[in-house]
């Protein structure tokens, strides 16, 4: 019978055999029906109306919309509470669910707002009214709008041929008037002038801050209180990200800082964003980077460049890569077939189809003789030739075989490996203090690891058999 409330099976049995049709529960309710006629019961099976309704609708923010037809037979809407009080007339013509603590009602195509007791909070005279978002709704009357505020006062003049949006989200709303648009605050006051073009960028303050406007085609910046931060003068611009907006002209880019001022000149054929203090530059499909004070540190000469990670960054020409510091300095020659991000002070780079490893002065600490390596952790790093796994340290020096299926993280000192399925131990010089021959192995708690013998090994290796009584 239900879904969303639960009733007792005596209850549910006395229900069907009483209603006609009985609806989900929502919200606690559920709608009935006797001859043609709708009402509510809670979950206890209680009526809280008289089943007189010609149609309900579930409950919403605490109020159902109900509606009877009048001796005319024109439909009338009104409300009920949880009670079942109707707490207005069935008198409207029309009516919407309660938001925000206001519903809007109808009557003769004209439009008002009631509160949650009922009362009309507005004579019932606009042409429409949209919902209260932060406390104020816009109303139109002759075609034009103004705002009221949750007492049904106007907080400005019905004067406003359109508004961007429906909310005064930041505080400020954009309105048009004599054919410009300008914006106002919550109060009604005027923030900037009616001069700006229309736009179809954000309608609201993004991020809080900033808004695009127009004029003749040519675009700037205002704040929250509607001073021009920028000139009226890009052919784009982009709202405010990480403290920097972009401007255009003649399809050039450039940066803007929070106070308008041009950080970087306009040059670049995109400028992507800032992470870790860094924004990628492109100019004739050549890249470089740009810090946080517009401050060029290299040439813009790479063919490819990713992202600042661990205070290198991997750059690339002619197919060849190599890394450069946050000066923009080039700590190894351009000369590498692959790198790796640099991990823990060391990155995996590729030459002449094998790998090897360089530290953060781009010294190289191995051999280049693998076939794919692996980031360092805990101070060593795994690596593969022909499908076998061994481990190196931060010296670059091979301290297991190169044999092994599996290498797991050292736990406690030790690293389990796998040999043809088959398991064991090793320590940190990368000595086999079990050799793999276990069928499973657990890691080594307490100076003491768990084997399948039944049994369990110490740290030195040796077996310490459980005998069962």
């Amino acid at each position: 019978m239900t879904r969303n409330g639960f009733v007792s099976e005596n209850v549910e049995k006395v229900c069907k055999q009483k209603y006609h049709f009985i609806g989900n529960f929502v919200n606690g309710f559920a709608i009935v029906k006797i001859n043609g006629k709708y009402g509510f019961i809670d979950t206890n099976g209680n009526e809280i109306t008289e089943i007189k309704y010609n149609d309900t609708w579930n409950f919403e923010n605490g109020f159902a919309r109900v509606n009877i037809y009048n001796n005319n037979g024109d439909v009338k809407y009104g409300f009920i509470d949880t009670n079942g009080n109707e707490i207005t007339e069935i008198k409207y013509d029309d009516v919407y669910d309660f938001e925000n603590g206001f519903a809007r009602v109808c009557i003769d195509d004209k439009w008002g707002f009631i509160d949650e007791s009922g009362k009309e909070i507005t004579p019932i005279i606009y042409e429409c009214v949209g919902n209260f978002e932060c406390e104020i709704a816009w109303v139109m009357l002759n075609e034009k709008y103004g705002f009221i505020n949750t007492k049904g006062e106007e907080i400005t003049k019905i004067i406003y041929e359109d508004i961007a949006g429906i909310t005064f989200k930041y505080g400020v709303i954009k309105v048009r008037l004599n054919g410009k648009w300008g914006f106002i605050d919550t109060t009604g006051k005027k923030i900037t002038e009616f001069k700006y073009d229309y736009d179809d960028f954000w309608w609201y303050f993004r991020n809080g801050f900033s808004q695009q406007v127009c004029i003749n085609n040519k675009w700037g910046l205002i704040d929250i209180n509607g001073n021009e931060i920028t000139p009226i003068k890009y052919d784009k611009v982009t709202y405010f990200k990480n403290g920097f907006a972009e401007g255009s002209l003649n399809n050039k880019w450039g940066l803007i800082d929070t106070s308008g001022k041009e950080i970087t000149e306009i040059k670049y054929d995109r400028i992507f964003d800032f992470v870790n203090g860094f924004a990628i530059v492109r100019a004739n499909n050549k890249f470089s980077f740009i810090d946080t004070t517009g401050k060029q540190i290299t040439k813009i000469k790479y063919d490819g460049v990713y992202i600042f990670l661990n205070g290198f960054a991997r750059v690339c020409i002619d197919n060849k890569w190599g890394f450069i510091d946050e000066s923009g300095n080039e700590i190894t020659p351009i000369i590498y077939d692959d790198v790796n991000n640099f991990e823990n002070g060391f990155a995996g780079v590729k030459f002449n189809n094998k790998w090897g490893f360089i530290d953060e002065t781009g010294k190289e600490i191995t051999k280049f003789k693998y076939d794919h390596v692996y980031y360092f952790k805990d101070g060593f790093a795994r690596v593969n030739i022909d499908g076998k796994l061994g481990l190196i340290n931060t010296d670059g020096k091979e301290i297991t075989e190169i044999k092994y299926d599996r290498i797991f993280d050292f736990v406690n000192g030790f690293a389990k490996v796998m040999l043809n399925n088959k398991y064991g131990f090793i320590n940190e010089s990368g000595k086999e203090i079990i050799p793999t021959i276990l069928g499973s192995i657990e890691n080594f708690v307490n100076g003491f690891a768990k084997v399948t013998f039944p049994g369990i090994i110490d740290a030195n290796g040796r077996f310490l058999p459980i005998f069962i009584m």
